[in-house]
C-alpha cells in the first residue's frame, strides 16, 4: 500500500475521533470542584460506579439537572452525576484565588495543628462554601483572624443559571382560567360604626396602659447574638481560607505549652536558640486571651526563656489586660555575641492603635519605642474590627452638631 493512502486513513481516524469527543450535548453553564476531592458517579445513586474523580480548582461543564443534582463533564470527557453543592461557580473560584493573592504577604502568627477534620471556607460563616477539607493533624499557619454571628446568613449565589419561565401563550391561559373554581358569592357589607365611635375610641386609649414599643430607649434589649472565632489560615500548598479557630492548637511545643493556664494561645514566636546537653530549645514569645468571643486577638503576653540550672521554661517578662491585635512580628537573634531579638506588638491605647517595639536580650525585655500603627489593606480585610487610628473628635475639635447626634440616637433606636 503507498504512502498517500495510509496518509488518508489516518486523517479519517483521526477526524473520526475528534468528533466524538465533541459530539456529546451542548454545556448550560460551567462551574468548578469545590472539595478537595470529587467523585463523579455514572447514575445519581451512590451505589453507582465512580466514573472520575476530579479536584478542587477543576473545570466542569454542567449538561443538565435534577433536582439538587447536575450532570457534569471533565476536561477528559468523563460524563456522570454530582451533588450541585459541592461545585462553585466561575465567581466564587475567582474571589478565592483573588482573596489568596491578597493575603499572601500577611505574616505568619505560628503554625498550627487541625484537631479533627475541618472544612475551609470562603468566608469566616459556617453557611459559606467550604472548598477544602482539612484532614486530621494538618499543619497549617494562622495569619488572620475574626469575629463573626453564628447565625449570619450569606448569600448564596447560584452555580448553575436558572431556566427561563415557560411561555404563557393565549390557550394556555384559556385552558387555565377554565379550570378555576367557581368563586364564592360576595360577603356582604360589613355594618356602619356607630355615631359616638370617637369618644369611645379616646376613652379606650386613655384607659388602656401604653404598648411596650421595641424601639423605644427604655425597652429592654435584644438577646445578644451568639459570636463565633474564625481564624484565616494558609496551607502548605498557598490556599487559603476560614476555619474555627477552636478546632486548631498552635504547635508550640508541649513544654511550654504547659504553662498557658487555660487560656488559648493566639501566636507565638522563636526569640533566641539555647543549646542544652545536646539540644537546643528556644526563648519564647507568645501572645494568649482569656476566652473567645472577643473582638480583639489576644489579652496578654508572656516571653519565656529556658533554664539551664533547672532545665525547664521560666518566665521572664508578662503582661495583662491588653487589648491587641495582629499582626504580631518577631526578629529573632542572630547567635551572635551580645545580637538581641526584637519584637513587636499592635494594642489599643485610649481608642488608638500603638505598635509597641521591645527588645530581648536573652534574659531580659525592654520597651524600644511607642508609634502609631496603621493596619495595611490585607490586615484591614482579614483581621477583627480595630479602632481607628484617627484622633478622637474632641481632640481636633470637631464636636458633631446637635441635629447629628439627635439623628444618631433616634437611628440606634430603630437598630
Amino acid at each position: 500500500m503507498s504512502a498517500r493512502p495510509l496518509s488518508f486513513i489516518s486523517a479519517v481516524l483521526l477526524l473520526a475521533s475528534c468528533s466524538s469527543r465533541s459530539g456529546g450535548p451542548p454545556a448550560i453553564a460551567e462551574a468548578f470542584a469545590g472539595p478537595a476531592t470529587l467523585t463523579i458517579r455514572q447514575e445519581l445513586t451512590l451505589q453507582s460506579p465512580t466514573v472520575a474523580t476530579v479536584k478542587h480548582g477543576d473545570r466542569l461543564d454542567i449538561l443538565q439537572t435534577r433536582r439538587r443534582f447536575a450532570q457534569v463533564r471533565t476536561e477528559q470527557g468523563a460524563v456522570g452525576w454530582i451533588d450541585s453543592r459541592a461545585l462553585l461557580s466561575p465567581e466564587q473560584m475567582n474571589e478565592i484565588r483573588r482573596f489568596a493573592d491578597s493575603t499572601s504577604t500577611l505574616p505568619s502568627q505560628g503554625a498550627a495543628s487541625v484537631v479533627e477534620a475541618l472544612n475551609m471556607h470562603t468566608e469566616p460563616n459556617r453557611t459559606s462554601p467550604s472548598f477544602l477539607q482539612l484532614p486530621e493533624t494538618a499543619s497549617v499557619q494562622v495569619i488572620g483572624h475574626k469575629l463573626s454571628p453564628r447565625t449570619a446568613a450569606v448569600e448564596q449565589r447560584p452555580v448553575i443559571t436558572p431556566r427561563k419561565a415557560p411561555r404563557i401563550t393565549k390557550k394556555s391561559r384559556e385552558k387555565d382560567k377554565a379550570s378555576r373554581p367557581i368563586p364564592p358569592p360576595p360577603a356582604p357589607a360589613p355594618p356602619k360604626p356607630p355615631s359616638n365611635w370617637l369618644e369611645m375610641s379616646r376613652s379606650n386609649a386613655q384607659a388602656a396602659p401604653p404598648l411596650p414599643n421595641a424601639s423605644s430607649p427604655g425597652a429592654p434589649p435584644a438577646k445578644g447574638l451568639v459570636m463565633e472565632d474564625w481564624s484565616l489560615v494558609r496551607t502548605k500548598d498557598k490556599k487559603v481560607g476560614w476555619v474555627l479557630s477552636r478546632m486548631l492548637s498552635m504547635s508550640i511545643p508541649d513544654d511550654v505549652a504547659q504553662y498557658a493556664e487555660g487560656q488559648r494561645i493566639t501566636s507565638y514566636f522563636p526569640l533566641s536558640d539555647i543549646p542544652d546537653e545536646g539540644q537546643t530549645k528556644h526563648a519564647w514569645l507568645w501572645t494568649t486571651i482569656s476566652h473567645g468571643g472577643r473582638p480583639f486577638e489576644f489579652d496578654g503576653l508572656r516571653v519565656f526563656v529556658w533554664s539551664l540550672k533547672h532545665h525547664r521554661y521560666e518566665t521572664v517578662y508578662r503582661e495583662r489586660d491588653l487589648t491587641g491585635y495582629y499582626p504580631v512580628s518577631a526578629q529573632k537573634a542572630s547567635g551572635e555575641k551580645n545580637s538581641v531579638a526584637t519584637f513587636s506588638i499592635p494594642v489599643e491605647v485610649d481608642g488608638q492603635l500603638i505598635l509597641r517595639t521591645y527588645a530581648f536580650n536573652g534574659y531580659r525585655v525592654n520597651l524600644l519605642r511607642k508609634e502609631p500603627f496603621t493596619p495595611s489593606r490585607g490586615e484591614t480585610q482579614t483581621a477583627s474590627t480595630a479602632p481607628s487610628s484617627a484622633p478622637p473628635a474632641a481632640q481636633t475639635g470637631a464636636q458633631p452638631s446637635w441635629y447629628s447626634r439627635l439623628r444618631s440616637k433616634v437611628s440606634s433606636w430603630f437598630r
